[in-house]
């Protein structure tokens, strides 16, 4: 073989290598990405299903000053009269 073929598949081995090395990288990348995109979501899921839970009690607790608000004004107002 000549000098020149042996360079020849010498940089061609070595390309080969390094785009195999490339793409395998790339892939585990990839891999990762989704992961943490799954698990981001069940975190957002999670965040979603507190926050409702929040507004209900939220809601709750609306409800319950605006009945005592609405006896105190009533008890206000019989005072009155």
């Amino acid at each position: 073989m000549s000098r020149s073929s042996k360079v020849v598949l010498g940089l061609s081995v070595l390309l080969t290598a390094a785009t195999v090395a490339g793409v395998h990288v790339k892939q585990q990348w990839d891999r990762q990405r989704l992961r943490d995109g799954v698990i981001r979501d069940i975190e957002r899921q999670i965040r979603k299903k507190e926050n409702i839970r929040l507004l209900g009690e939220q809601i709750i607790l609306t409800e319950q000053l605006e009945a005592e608000r609405e006896k105190t004004l009533l008890a206000k107002g019989s005072q009155k009269s």
